[in-house]
């Protein structure tokens, strides 16, 4: 047994396709098939019913996958520690939702060039969902998220609580308010991220807690978006504070709401059994100390 074999293997066993997990590995269809088949002959059993395009486990394929994961892992997790010498280039992957990357994560980059400049960071920008999926999986080394998040595998670190504000326009009636409070949002437009994002979900949750619902007159993907409706005076909006930018103050206007104060906590997740890099406490150090200075702002 081979430890590209069991590569093949879980890429099969993830995509259930033989051809797209020799995309995946840039490897040949037929070479990817002959060593599942090896695979197979050594072990004496077969892993995978093939059902035309599909490949779908067998119970021995199921009792393999989980082992083969870990196998790999720990294969992975070896190099990265043999390898961790401050004297040679580091990188890690590090991802984030899109209510937080570009206003935190390119900061932490211009700090890490400067603290330590052996270090590259990727990033990877995805709704939560799917950041605590690659965590999981093994293809992040960090990911920053709001909780809640309920997976065992993980280790959660809580970094700060971010007030949510009230974003209107600067010609809105609510602009020069001196105080607005959540039953004066009942009949407004709102636009907001769209249900995969976990902010959609905590405004949501403290809309419902106030009793009413929001009339949703916008969709968006992207915070700019959300800004730009705002700001024409097509509707408000629950944004993070940290979205907050210097250039704002021409077309926007931020409340804190008087009688309730809607707060998201961040953190950022590992897997509890990888190695973590020399490069990853780096980061997480450079971390610690922007949540320290946003916590104090």
């Amino acid at each position: 047994m081979e430890i590209q074999q069991l590569k093949y293997f879980v890429a099969v066993a993830e995509l259930g396709n033989f051809t797209r997990a020799a995309e995946r590995c840039s490897v040949s269809q037929p070479a990817l098939s002959q060593q599942i088949i090896n695979l197979e002959k050594e072990f004496g059993h077969k892993l995978f019913h093939r059902l035309g395009r599909k490949a779908v486990l067998t119970e021995a394929g199921q009792t393999l996958k989980e082992r083969a994961r870990r196998i790999l892992s720990e294969v992975e997790d070896a190099a990265k520690e043999l390898g961790d010498s401050p004297s040679l280039e580091r990188h890690i992957t590090v991802g984030a939702i899109a209510t937080l990357a570009p206003y935190l994560l390119p900061s932490l980059i211009v700090r890490c060039r400067t603290r330590f400049p052996n270090l590259q960071i990727n990033v990877q920008e995805n709704f939560k969902t799917d950041l605590v999926h690659a965590v999981m999986d093994g293809e992040l080394d960090l990911a920053l998220v709001a909780l809640p998040i309920d997976e065992p595998q993980l280790y959660v670190e809580n970094l700060l609580e971010e007030p949510l504000l009230l974003v209107v326009g600067k010609n809105h009636a609510l602009a020069k308010r001196a105080q607005v409070t959540a039953s004066d949002l009942a009949q407004e437009t709102f636009a907001l991220m769209g249900n995969s994002s976990s902010l959609f979900a905590q405004v949501n949750s403290f809309f419902g807690s106030q009793n009413f619902e929001p009339k949703i007159g916008f969709r968006c993907s992207q915070v700019a978006t959300v800004k730009a409706l705002v700001a024409i005076g097509a509707a408000v909006s629950i944004l993070p504070r940290v979205a907050r930018a210097p250039e704002d103050e021409e077309t926007l206007v931020y409340h804190t709401l008087a009688d309730a104060k809607p707060v998201r906590t961040i953190a950022v997740i590992r897997h509890l059994q990888r190695y973590q890099s020399r490069g990853s406490e780096q980061f997480l150090t450079l971390l610690r100390e922007r949540a320290g200075e946003l916590m104090a702002a």
